[in-house]
This record gives structure tokens, sequence and C-alpha cells, in this order.
């Protein structure tokens, strides 16, 4: 039996979510439908708001609805530490731990050739801008340890190192090819404690 149109053509836009496959589509397919019409209509105005009015900060791209975001206004930051992630879920990841107080710079991705991601496409450029302006103690990459992780961190590291910036690595008490956001508050807040320079 096939479904209908419109139940066809939801269940086919909630999978282009990802991590969602047909069953799971089919399921909110189905949760939506039961729901009243003012429930859903709440759901399509918090997606339609969160697309209008969510933006990247112009200093960090860190994901905010306020420009620059709140991180980088909060005077009660580090200045001299930025930690470098992929992106906006592993800040939030990091916050969560409530161990980490400096600023961060989110690259928007990783390296990834196979994918055809190259330094150009993240924002290493607004990186290295940022460095020359706000001049940190040290960089630490919070990058996953994934291929892509690594080649970043190394690419990034080649960069940094001759300005004369410490550049340091989060440990990893975590599975190699694991996500950041994924991971506990414990784990993530050891990985911050254990950090080491890289040589």
């Amino acid at each position: 039996m096939q479904y209908t149109k419109p139940l066809a053509r939801l269940i086919e836009e909630f999978q282009k979510l990802p991590g969602i496959g047909p069953k799971s589509a089919q399921r909110m397919a189905f949760q939506i439908l039961k729901m009243p019409s003012a429930e859903v209509q709440k759901f399509c105005d918090a997606i339609l708001e969160a697309k209008e009015k969510i933006k990247y900060c112009r200093t960090c791209f860190n994901m905010s609805s306020e420009d620059p975001c709140e991180i980088c206004t909060d005077t009660r930051r580090d200045k001299h530490m930025i930690c470098v992630i992929s992106e906006t879920k592993d800040l939030i990841a990091l916050e969560r731990t409530r161990e980490y107080k400096g600023k961060y710079h989110v690259l928007q991705g990783l390296i990834s050739p196979l994918d055809g991601i190259t330094p150009n496409d993240l924002r290493i450029k607004e990186l290295l801008e940022r460095l020359d302006k706000e001049n940190p103690e040290e960089v630490i990459l919070a990058l996953n340890p994934s291929v892509e992780g690594e080649a970043t961190s190394l690419y990034l590291s080649r960069l940094i190192k001759p300005l004369g910036i410490k550049v340091t690595r989060i440990a990893f008490g975590l599975p190699a090819g694991a996500d950041l956001e994924y991971a506990d508050e414990v784990t993530l807040a050891r990985a911050l404690e254990g950090r080491r320079e890289i040589l």
C-alpha cells in the first residue's frame, strides 16, 4: 500500500534530516498528524522563527540571535584563550561541562577532501585574522577525533604555531570516531583538563 501524496511528502521531508531513516520519518509524520492543528502551527512557527532569527556571530561564527553572540559579549570570559570547534553543537557540549571559560571560534565544518571541503570552505581565514587582532595566549583545538578532525588540527597547528601562540589539543577519553555532541559532561570536562600542547 502506498501513502497518500501529502503523507508521502511529509515522510520524505523528515527523511532529509540527518539520522532519520524511513521508519523514524514515518513515526514522526504520524505523530504530527495526531497533534492538534494549533500544536502543529506552533511547531511550524518555531521552525520558521529559528530560521529567520538565528544567524552567525561575525566574531566567532557561533549560531545566535545576537550579533555578536552572547559569549563574545560576555566580559567574564577569558579573552586569552580561544577554543576552536567545528560546529555550534560542539560549543554547546563544551559549555555543558562548565569547565571552559574562554572564547570560541566555530569553523563551520572540518577539512574533508573526499567531501570536497577544503580549508577555503571553513572559517580559517577569519580565525587567523582574529588571532592577529586579539593576540590570545592559547588556542585549544577541540575537534572530533576523526580523520577529518585530525587533518584539520594538523593544518591549523601548522598555521598558528609560527604566530607564537600556544596550540593545545583536548585530551581524548573519547573513542575514535565519536562526536563531541554525544559525549557526557564528565568525559568532556576531563578531556579539557587533560589538553596538551601540539609539538
